[in-house]
């Protein structure tokens, strides 16, 4: 239902500009860098966007729409650009700050209205994003299509030759309800004062979701110390942990007690939470631990997940799926059509969806079906107070598997993807024969699994899984072995002869 244009204006074909301008879809929106993510950029695709959901019958003109931000020195701009499309589309831009990605989009599910997420989530600040969510929550692959397709007009003279504003408004004062809105979430679920006693170090460095962990824990009876706090964006990453975060916070828990310590990613749609020694727990053990606590029937995973999901014998049903959340969140959907009441999804960066309302002690948890990382710590310390063990203890409860992760940076995907594709002959015993001659002192293959990738598994019972990153150039390699000390070396061993693919 887009406007005619008007003679003067300047019409965009988004699935060109993404060609032009480098900037893609990555997970559930744009992603590029911040240099590429010029305001006329970022208004295309906003603008397609909102054109696409209203040509859906989603939003109509007059709607308001939600935007928040992360820490990035680019994300006030991005976010700017943003609202000026949003109001050339007829909607009220609503500035809720810069908060938690899933905040924005549990606001806008809430009140039935679109939102975005200007983000880059864990990557350097010399990159950014933006995530779209409808009003049902996250843009899955279909609407990627559609708004890919879309074209947009651009009144004249709106942006420089450099893709800069002319006259850029700027955002309207920040509105805190979706902020009051997520924290009061867990303050109304969890039950009162159920983690009096506990001692919980907050590792706030440049995460947008500082504020509400520290906020939440203290509001459920925690004693909350403060710690890392950064005026500057640093590109923390859940799933392939920084030696220097590994460092602060083993040097925190030896120099004071700690129950745990939590932290998220950026946009803080990705936990981190350690036991009392300051070791931070694999985000997907985390997510078998979370969807244990939520009593899950149901639990859609992708296939790098640790395998401990499976060998705990807890859950009823489980789907793997090719890395993202989108897949995830289309294999919740499947769950719930299939007669699944209490239906959850994970990532191995920890970030934890719920497809189903969540009735527990009396209290009930609305479906919030986009990574979160909030719910993930909390759920992990009752479920360890409920056992009578510390977090330590309550990981032991887990089959011995261990997984391990490391990437390539700079890795151009189509190298990866050529590499990869020296294994793909379309003849298996081929294939295996390949991968032997490449990863023989890992064993004999038995299994070869391309949902997203390759993964191997061996005669030896380890994996190695590789992946190209989805929105950034690199390479990522997951392992998993029966000690955490092999499925180091083992990742050690595969960066090695990984490194030798470089061109």
């Amino acid at each position: 239902m887009s406007a005619q244009a008007p003679a003067t204006a300047e019409t965009l074909a988004i699935h060109q500009l993404m060609q032009q301008s480098g900037v893609k879809f990555g997970t559930s929106g744009a992603r590029g860098l911040a240099e590429d993510m010029t305001d006329r950029v970022c208004y295309a695709y906003t603008l397609a966007f909102l054109q696409y959901l209203m040509d859906q019958g989603e939003i109509k003109a007059g709607d308001r729409v939600a935007l928040a931000g992360d820490y990035r020195p680019s994300s006030p701009r991005i976010m700017a650009a943003a609202a000026l499309a949003i109001g050339d589309a007829g909607c009220l831009p609503l500035n809720c700050g810069f908060i938690p990605s899933p905040a924005v989009a549990l606001y806008g599910i809430q009140n039935g209205i679109a939102s975005l997420m200007v983000t880059g989530s864990h990557i350097p600040d010399d990159r950014n994003g933006i995530k779209f969510n409808t009003p049902r929550g996250e843009i899955l692959k279909q609407d990627e299509a559609g708004i890919s397709a879309a074209r947009v007009n651009i009144p004249a003279g709106r942006f420089d030759d450099e893709g800069r504003a002319r006259e850029a408004a700027p955002l309207p004062t920040e509105d805190d309800a979706a902020y009051r809105v997520y924290v009061q979430r867990y303050l109304d679920f969890f039950p009162p004062a159920c983690l009096a006693g506990l001692r919980i170090g907050v590792y706030e460095h440049s995460s947008v979701a500082r504020s509400a962990l520290a906020a939440v824990c203290a509001g459920l009876g925690a004693e909350v110390i403060h710690l890392g706090r950064s005026e500057t964006f640093i590109p923390v990453d859940t799933e392939a942990v920084r030696p220097e975060d590994v460092a602060l916070a083993q040097q925190w828990a030896a120099e004071q007690p700690f129950d745990c310590l939590v932290s998220a990613d950026g946009d803080g749609d990705r936990p981190l939470v350690s036991d009392a020694r300051g070791q931070w727990l694999r985000g997907d053990v985390a997510g078998i631990l979370t969807a244990r606590y939520l009593d899950a029937d149901a639990v859609a995973t992708p296939v790098s997940s640790n395998s401990a999901l499976e060998k705990s014998g807890w859950f009823a049903h489980i789907q793997r799926t090719r890395i993202g959340s989108p897949y995830v969140i289309a294999a919740m959907d499947q769950a719930v059509a299939a007669g699944h009441t209490r239906v959850v999804g994970y990532e191995a960066n920890g970030g934890f969806l719920l497809a189903s309302d969540i009735e527990l002690h009396g209290r009930s948890l609305p479906a919030l079906p986009t990574r979160d990382a909030v719910i993930v710590p909390l759920a992990i310390l009752v479920l360890a107070r409920q056992q009578g063990v510390d977090i330590a203890g309550l990981v032991q409860q887990l089959p011995p598997r261990y997984t391990y992760s490391d990437r390539l940076k700079q890795f151009p995907t189509e190298v990866s993807q050529a590499r990869l594709a020296e294994f793909d002959s379309g003849d298996p015993a081929r294939d295996r024969a390949a991968i032997e001659a490449r990863f023989g002192q890992f064993g004999r293959v038995t299994a070869i699994d391309r949902t997203d990738g390759l993964r191997i598994s061996f005669d030896s019972d380890e994996i190695v899984h590789l992946r190209p990153s989805g929105n950034a150039p690199e390479l990522r390699c997951y392992n998993e072995a029966d000690s955490a000390a092999r499925a180091v070396e083992l990742n050690t061993q595969c960066m090695r002869i990984l490194e030798g693919w470089r061109p």
